[in-house]
């Protein structure tokens, strides 16, 4: 497992009484032929970032605006237009916090880009946040979206960075988190996590803080970064007995336990907290540890290795549900390869298609904030975040189809609730377009699509070694 046991610190009835449940829906009864449904949730890019170039190639999804010679261009704050150059393999630093976000989106013109700052890093010039990737950079990507679904109106649920989005993927919200990963200062607000010894991730088991607003607060405040039992404990808090001032509120795992379904989340190398090696184990993506009826519980026993997807796929063990993070390698984070990312996404893909649970599954490849890369499109409601990457990938998906009905995270977890005859968890399911159209359940299922291994050479590799994400990283 990813984690040590961890000893529970509430009864399981003490919580399980509290998670608002579901009617239990025989397989025979679903409205689908869909069993299981797997989201691989990579990181930290926009629609035009990765998919722009496809879209103006294809013609079928809305890519960015083109000059008179074809290339794609962005706008700079002063409405200036700027070409968006090919990215290369290695993906650029960049600000992508919650202010970097606000910043970038200013007030719906999406021309701000060029002022976000973070730290020490910024995109005025070279202007590395404007930047777009040509299809030959991630052939099984661009592979999948040719001949699948590109779902090109979906948005981030929230103006937030990696963690943030991670909650409301399996929550529905961000429960009053401001967007910014665990210790992450914003300017006026003093320093979270100051002289203390870090844990592993960012969850429950960090030791790290998080700014959090109360429903009767103007301004974030730092609080620990978990979502506590229903009376606000968990393992996380120190001895004086204090608690913490964020509500429960329940997951889709929750959902999932209730109706009797299986559910994984694949994630990490398995690397000793505090080892040379844990740096690029991707424990910080897990998701569970952000919950302490997660981490606290049993539910933690379905965490899985990120790299146990394949065999479980090849030999038909896939769960009802799971959601697939990487290891830093195979992220597609800022300062990592874009190439070895995609291959990991066709292995995955590679391995559903050639195992038995294929006819009867949906895949859902997305990105867990914007990284943040330019993207033109204005977010239909304020709540919502810059506009991501999301493909379908079914052998019920419409070939060749564009999905242009608005959609976020929390409609990953609405097609999850549909499927399975799963109540809601909060506004943002409940109201959420499903990803219905996306799919023909009556059309004879689709074939696999092979999937190819791109080369990364071994100087750039040794770059990536010798430049890892600094410590601060917005990731």
């Amino acid at each position: 497992m990813l984690h040590r046991t961890i000893a529970l610190s509430v009864p399981l009835l003490a919580f399980q009484a509290m998670v608002l449940g579901s009617n239990i829906q025989a397989a025979g009864s679903r409205p689908t032929p869909i069993d299981h449904v797997v989201i691989i949730f990579q990181e930290n890019h926009s629609f035009d970032n990765v998919l722009g170039i496809l879209c103006i190639q294809l013609g079928r999804c809305m890519g960015p605006p083109t000059a008179a010679n074809g290339k794609p261009v962005g706008f700079l704050h002063d409405g200036s237009a700027i070409t968006l150059p090919n990215a290369g393999d290695i993906v650029s630093p960049s600000p992508h916090s919650h202010d970097a976000q606000v910043t970038a989106v200013n007030g719906g013109a999406m021309n701000g880009f060029d002022l976000m700052v973070e730290g020490g890093r910024d995109c005025d010039r070279p202007y590395v946040c404007y930047e777009a990737f040509d299809p030959n950079k991630i052939p099984n990507l661009a592979t999948l979206a040719t001949e699948f679904v590109i779902a090109d109106h979906t948005f981030q649920s929230d103006p937030a960075a990696s963690w943030g989005g991670h909650l409301s993927l399996v929550a529905g919200t961000s429960d009053g988190f401001y967007g910014n990963n665990p210790c992450q200062n914003v300017p006026g607000q003093p320093a979270g996590c100051l002289n203390r010894t870090m844990g592993p991730g960012w969850g429950c088991d960090s030791n790290r803080d998080a700014l959090w607003t109360a429903p009767d607060a103007a301004n974030p405040a730092f609080v620990p970064a978990c979502v506590p039992f229903p009376n606000g404990t968990g393992t996380y808090l120190d001895a004086s007995g204090k608690t913490s001032p964020v509500r429960w509120v329940p997951t889709i795992m929750d959902r999932l336990d209730r109706a009797r379904l299986s559910w994984t989340m694949y994630a990490g190398t398995g690397a000793e907290p505090g080892s040379a090696a844990y740096q690029n184990s991707g424990y910080q993506w897990a998701t569970c540890p952000s919950f302490a009826d997660c981490l606290e519980t049993g539910q933690r026993n379905n965490l899985a290795l990120a790299s146990q997807v394949i065999p479980d796929a090849r030999n038909g063990k896939l769960p009802a549900f799971s959601i697939v993070t990487p290891t830093t390698a195979n992220s597609q984070h800022n300062f990592e390869s874009m190439k070895l990312g995609d291959n990991w996404i066709g292995q995955v893909v590679q391995a559903i298609e050639s195992g038995p649970d294929w006819s009867t599954t949906a895949i859902f490849i997305t990105y867990d904030d914007c990284g943040c890369f330019y993207d033109h499109v204005t977010p239909p409601s304020p709540a919502l975040g810059i506009r991501v990457p999301m493909v379908v990938v079914s052998p019920f998906a419409r070939r060749g189809f564009t999905d242009a009905n608005v959609a976020s995270y929390a409609s990953l977890l609405a097609f999850t609730e549909y499927v399975f005859g799963l109540q809601p968890l909060a506004d943002a399911d409940a109201n959420a377009y499903d990803f219905r159209n996306s799919f023909d359940f009556g059309q004879p299922r689709l074939g696999a699509v092979p999937m190819v291994t791109s080369l990364v050479g071994a100087d750039e590799l040794a770059y990536i070694a010798a430049h890892p994400p600094p410590d601060d990283d917005g990731t």
